[in-house]
């Protein structure tokens, strides 16, 4: 833990000379197979980290740390919905990542291929998507809440030829048919050569002669060794898909060297991780945050992870307590829609448990409002506890802003000061800096190294996404203002992508599925305020002639949604109308639509809008319900 003085020459250092700086912290950082003499080339807006060196993601993240005590120390203690517990070792977690890994180098899979995980959050998560960093296999997690149609786009869009699958999950008590789910992506994706299946539940599936392998038997007839491959540092780690505004999920290509050079550092700065901590990020592997800050950083770090398969309050409301009280977990964190829902069910549940090894408390996913962020402190930290509030992106990789504890105080509701070696600001519609407490756009002037790479197979789309808009400069995204303390207030997106309870959903994604159904002619989705999950997503319908609006074909619209896309995607409220808000040009007003569920009326700019009459009905419906 650095004091406030350090911590700022580690800081003013790391933006005089980033190449320097990120330079000495990857030698020190990683093993290298063979070393990189160039830092960074940088043709905005494509950046290349370390690249004439090579390394391998899995080599450090476990063999490295095998050389000394730590391979008998619990890489990985793993709590399952039903109470089952398993502990892997260093050594152990070493193991059974190269059985897996000499499994699939004998199905003829090496560097450059690509694999689609579709798995719950149990062991063989982490261990496959070990054993394909390996060998090379560039894999891409797939939420296990995603449905078969959401599943096969990621499938046809990366050109996978290998899926790693499970029987099915738990969730809440039910059984969750991932194998079905995959069978019917796969039922279209003729280009997937094997389907490997872990046995997790018991559950009753089918096994398609040839296609379809089992886990267990392929590990049985593996070689016992199979040695880390020496990969490019630019080569792909993984790709993960995350919601656009064009309908169509983007791919995320994150590097392998210079992401997990930052995501260790992160580890270091934000957690102040240390070597008998017991850390848990409650997040799912499916989502970045599962992947920097349940795998790839700790176990670059060498530090004890926890992964839990079930809901935060299943079977009962204190069930992260008890976790937290059975582990002596030390570092706990989780999302603020998490946060709010532990609120509302009561201080009696995590008052009845020992939460005194907490030593730090992390915030994800989305702005933490200032009430929540006091009962955060107050009521599991004791108010002795650190919390760190941290933004990031899945496109930035890790963490970009957040306290740092003992060197930055901290403000409720603020992410605080970009972390070192990031140069942030906020511009205005020209690009140019704004004062301070005036909002504008965050943006990142100068390349991190664990920036995404591109989009998979589309540069254009990413150089028009990120770097249109400033020249050289990233966009984010997101709104945000500084204070006169250089403090940086993340206010949400800017644009049309929906956070639901940390889930980043395009508005263009829901709308495309909603217009698929039989009876509805058009749509436009929304987000409003939601004190639990931050945003509830609102979607406006219009339907086709013939159809009649009845509460049943709402709920029906929901469940629609909730089928193609995923459970965590069903609107809160379908709203059936007669007409859209539209530009003259045709372009729905979704910025109105905004207003009025927010506010139950619209007060903004209406000068472009066609015909006013629609407005009208759609307020008068809003102020009748």
């Amino acid at each position: 833990m650095m004091d406030r003085t350090t911590y700022d020459g580690v800081r003013k250092a790391a933006l005089a000379d980033p190449e320097e700086f990120w330079a000495a912290r990857a030698r020190v950082g990683l093993h290298w197979f063979s070393p990189f003499r160039t830092t960074l080339e940088w043709q905005a807006p494509f950046a290349r980290w370390f690249a004439d060196g090579t390394t391998n993601a899995c080599y450090n993240c476990l063999d490295r740390h095998l050389t000394g005590w730590r391979k008998n120390k619990a890489a990985l203690i793993w709590e399952g919905e039903e109470y089952q517990q398993r502990i892997l070792t260093y050594q152990e977690l070493h193991r059974r990542v190269v059985q897996f890994a000499a499994a699939l180098r004998g199905l003829g899979y090496g560097q450059g291929d690509r694999a689609i995980l579709y798995l719950p959050m149990i062991p063989e998560a982490a261990v496959a998507m070990l054993a394909c960093a390996r060998l090379g296999i560039i894999h891409s997690v797939v939420f296990a809440g995603f449905s078969a149609e959401a599943l096969r786009t990621r499938i046809d869009d990366l050109g996978a030829t290998l899926a790693i699958t499970a029987d099915a999950g738990r969730r809440r008590g039910r059984i969750v048919p991932l194998k079905k789910n995959l069978d019917d992506a796969l039922s279209e994706c003729p280009g997937v050569r094997h389907s490997i299946v872990y046995r997790h539940t018991g559950a009753e599936i089918e096994m398609r002669e040839r296609r379809d392998l089992e886990w267990a038997d392929l590990v049985a007839g593996a070689e016992a060794e199979c040695p880390a491959v020496p990969v490019p540092s630019e080569h792909p780690l993984f790709v993960l898909y995350t919601s656009g505004t064009t309908g169509k999920p983007k791919g995320v290509v994150h590097s392998t060297a210079g992401y997990l050079v930052q995501v260790q550092a992160t580890m270091e700065w934000v957690f102040d991780l240390r070597d008998d901590d017991t850390y848990w990020c409650t997040a799912d592997i499916g989502w970045v945050t599962g992947h920097s800050y349940i795998i790839y950083g700790p176990l670059a770090m060498g530090a004890t992870t926890v992964m839990y398969e079930g809901a935060p309050d299943w079977p009962r409301p204190d069930r992260f307590w008890e976790i937290i009280a059975k582990y002596r977990v030390n570092v706990f964190y989780t999302s603020p829609t998490a946060i709010r829902s532990f609120i509302r069910q009561g201080d009696e549940h995590p008052n009845r448990h020992d939460l005194s090894s907490l030593r730090l408390l992390g915030s994800v996913g989305e702005p933490i409002n200032p009430s929540a962020w006091n009962w955060y402190n107050t009521v599991i930290g004791k108010s002795r506890c650190p919390i760190v509030d941290t933004w990031w992106q899945t496109e930035t990789g890790s963490i970009l802003l957040s306290p740092s504890p003992g060197a930055v105080e901290t403000k409720p509701g603020s992410a605080t000061l970009p972390l070192p070696g990031i140069d942030a600001a906020i511009f205005n519609l020209k690009g140019e800096p704004v004062p301070d407490g005036q909002q504008g756009y965050l943006v990142l002037r100068k390349p991190w190294p664990s920036m995404l790479r591109g989009l998979y197979g589309d540069p254009e789309r990413y150089r028009e996404n990120y770097w249109s808009r400033y020249p050289g400069v990233y966009f984010t995204g997101d709104a945000a203002h500084r204070d006169s303390d250089g403090y940086f207030w993340v206010l949400g997106r800017v644009d049309d992508v929906i956070n639901v309870s940390g889930h980043r959903m395009s508005t263009m994604e829901v709308e495309s599925v909603m217009v698929r159904h039989p009876a509805v002619a058009e749509a436009a989705a929304v987000g409003r305020p939601d004190e639990l999950k931050g945003q509830a997503l609102v979607v406006f319908a219009t339907l086709k002639g013939g159809a009649t609006p009845t509460p049943a074909l709402g709920e029906e619209l929901r469940q629609w949604v909730g089928q193609e896309i995923g459970g965590f995607a069903r609107p809160e409220e379908v709203r059936m109308v007669d007409g859209l808000p539209k530009t003259r040009s045709g372009k729905i007003m979704r910025r109105l639509l905004r207003e009025l569920v927010t506010n139950r009326h619209v007060a903004g700019d209406t000068t472009t809008l066609e015909d006013f009459s629609v407005l009208a009905k759609l307020s008068a419906s809003d102020e009748d319900e």
